[in-house]
């Protein structure tokens, strides 16, 4: 059994994790975006410290370099990091003037003015920056480099107070976003609600369309459960209908068998019992006829729902199955013959186009009587194949010819003969194939024609 999954947790999952992937790349790329401002900004107050030192580099009056550091702007670079600084003046090369002797240099190509490096000073990470001025006598110009450096602790500190507050801002787009998603697929989600409680409030027997408004993407699944109960109620009205007709048809076979058998229970006369098994007999055998004739009709019921139609020689059939019925024909002292074309084709279900010949065949040996005759034909008339069955024995009045259309009614017959149901089966199969039934009087004025014309015949090979 396939286990059930909850809908607002997959689409939650899935936001989540689409989510943490791009706040991942989004964190990613703040960490570099916040490294790079935090050098920007740290390196300006750090060249910045550096021109204000170079600006109090001057010539001595023995053409050597003198500097007066101004402190504040070394204070420039203290910040709540307790970050320590560093600096060093150099004259010409190979001078040194003041500051930290061991503080690294930084090679810098010919005409560049400032550069900034990384480096490593008394095993912190500092950051250094070099610029390279000159300072003139009036006569000739005496070049210098002041370097600046400070620990990294501030721009560190920078760097995580940026990520930190753009995770916290992802995060809390990120919980906002599923609390929206989880609002948002339940409300959403109650149409669905309602129509699961429409469904499970029904009655067994209400098997109407349901009316419920959903959302445009279930709507196809609501059709889909219409279309299935409205097949279900058709299937179990032909079921409530079948068998209410064979609880009504078979009750008088069964109670004649009944009858007879308790007759010949109580029969001291052989020939008695004989003849009271031979009515139970009989009347099994009409039961057995009617069941079958309801099971056919319960088939063509299922046929109109599922029909299969496929090019069928009509006249090869209708030959084969008079052929079939010639010795119960002979039995029942009945003529039966076929008049037909060759290869007339057309578009049907052959089993059911076989069971419509032999409910005609057999109707007729039932009604015509003893020295009648019985002629099948098949014809085309103008592209429209016709099948006919004609008999010269009573016939139907033409004022009784709709009531035997009818299931069960067996027109003016007052015998047990026939169940009523061999024409409204003809009926059925014609109309499932789209063909139309007439009732005709013979040839001579006298017996019954049955006349079936199809829509159209089958392209001929």
């Amino acid at each position: 059994m396939t286990h059930a999954y909850s809908l607002r947790r997959r689409l939650l999952a899935w936001l989540l994790l689409a989510t943490a992937v791009m706040g991942t790349i989004a964190l990613v790329d703040t960490w570099r975006e916040a490294e790079k401002t935090a050098d920007e900004v740290s390196d300006r107050v750090l060249m910045g410290s550096a021109l204000a030192i170079a600006e109090r580099v001057i010539v001595s009056e023995d053409g050597s370099l003198e500097v007066d550091i101004p402190y504040v702007a070394l204070e420039m670079l203290t910040s709540a990091a307790q970050d320590r600084v560093f600096y060093r003046v150099d004259g010409p090369p190979g001078t040194f003037i003041t500051g930290y002797q061991n503080l690294p240099s930084i090679p810098r190509s010919e005409g560049q003015a400032a550069a900034f490096e990384d480096a490593v000073f008394r095993g912190e990470p500092i950051r250094v920056a070099a610029l390279a001025r000159s300072a003139s006598t009036g006569i000739n110009s005496v070049p210098f480099v002041v370097t600046v450096a400070e620990t990294t602790m501030a721009r560190q500190q920078l760097m995580r107070t940026i990520l930190l507050r753009s995770a916290a801002r992802l995060l809390f787009m990120i919980v906002g976003a599923a609390v929206i998603v989880w609002i948002a697929v339940t409300v959403s989600l109650r149409p669905l609600y309602r129509f699961s409680e429409a469904i499970a409030q029904r009655s067994p027997d209400d098997l109407h369309p349901i009316g419920e408004r959903v959302p445009s993407e279930v709507q196809g699944l609501v059709d889909t459960v219409n279309s299935f109960m409205v097949r279900l109620e058709s299937a179990l009205d032909a079921l409530r209908h079948f068998t209410g007709n064979a609880s009504h048809q078979l009750r008088t076979p069964l109670a004649i068998v009944r009858t007879q058998l308790a007759i010949a229970a109580r029969a001291s006369d052989p020939e008695a019992v004989r003849q009271a098994v031979g009515k139970a007999d009989a009347a099994v055998a009409d039961g057995e006829h009617i069941l079958g004739q309801l099971l056919l009709m319960a088939k063509i019921d299922a046929a109109t729902r599922s029909a299969s139609l496929q090019e069928t020689d009509l006249s090869a059939l209708a030959q084969l199955q008079t052929a079939d019925h010639v010795p119960a024909a002979a039995e029942a002292g009945i003529d039966l013959g076929f008049e037909g074309e060759a290869a007339v084709c057309v578009l049907a279900e052959p089993l059911l186009l076989g069971e419509l010949l032999k409910n005609l065949i057999a109707n007729g040996l039932i009604y015509a009587g003893r020295g009648s005759e019985i002629t099948v034909r098949v014809f085309l008339d103008e592209g429209v194949a016709i099948l006919e069955v004609e008999d010269n024995g009573p016939g139907i009045p033409e004022g009784k010819r709709d009531a035997v259309l009818r299931r069960f009614d067996r027109g003016a017959r007052a015998d047990d003969l026939g169940t009523g149901l061999g024409l409204p089966i003809v009926e059925e199969i014609a109309r499932l194939h789209g063909a139309k039934l007439d009732l005709q009087d013979g040839s001579n004025g006298h017996g019954l024609r049955v006349r079936i014309s199809f829509a159209q015949a089958a392209d001929q090979a």
